[in-house]
């Protein structure tokens, strides 16, 4: 209110009767701002646990270690010992910190691709539509995955699986002591048979 009332040179009070609030509800506002609204924290509410339903919850745990939080809150339902949901019996495990992961194997994310240390290790072949004076030709690229360089690229007016281990073959004759390896997209060229034995026998 304090920014607006300064920027646009209009009293607060002005501001507070256009909002439709009290000037004594506004100022209650003001005197509490930045404190936490905590005036009914202490209020129980009908969800929140009691201590002995807590303790119930961690007994039976401990009696079937093996079951999960939903199957928990069930059988302790059925069994008449306390009769809570399973959103409720979460977060008593957890802060018990009973709860495991259900897989425990280390994550394998980040390790399945290994980028480039150098140039030439990895090509990134691509095919672009250009439209030239109402014609599509095609712009096959090849980037070198380290340095981020077009290594070459040509424009052809068809792209086929031979297109592209033509231009291939004439990115290698620039670059006679690359071994790179090709990465592509699942285009149509790149999943053909032809070319994938062209890879093999040029690698």
């Amino acid at each position: 209110m304090r920014r607006w009332s300064e920027a646009t040179e209009i009293g607060a009070a002005r501001f507070v009767r256009w909002l439709g609030v009290t000037s004594s509800k506004f100022y209650q506002w003001r005197q509490r701002y930045g404190q936490a609204n905590e005036h009914n924290g202490w209020v129980p509410r009908d969800f929140w646990l009691e201590d002995w339903e807590k303790q119930a919850i961690l007994d039976f745990h401990r009696q079937y270690p093996l079951e999960g939080y939903r199957r928990l809150a069930f059988m302790m339902l059925d069994r008449s010992i306390v009769a809570v949901s399973p959103v409720s019996v979460w977060p008593v495990l957890h802060q018990a910190g009973r709860l495991s992961r259900w897989n425990g194997k280390p994550s394998k994310k980040g390790t399945g691709f290994q980028p480039p240390r150098q140039p030439h290790e990895h090509w990134h072949a691509d095919v672009s539509y250009l439209n030239l004076a109402g014609t599509f030709y095609y712009l096959c690229s090849l980037l070198d995955g380290y340095s981020r360089t077009i290594v070459h690229w040509e424009i052809r007016d068809s792209m086929t699986e031979a297109d592209i281990e033509i231009v291939i073959e004439r990115a290698k004759e620039e670059f006679p002591e690359a071994r790179p390896r090709i990465i592509s997209d699942n285009g149509p060229q790149f999943i053909a048979r032809d070319f994938k034995e062209f890879i093999r026998i040029s690698a």
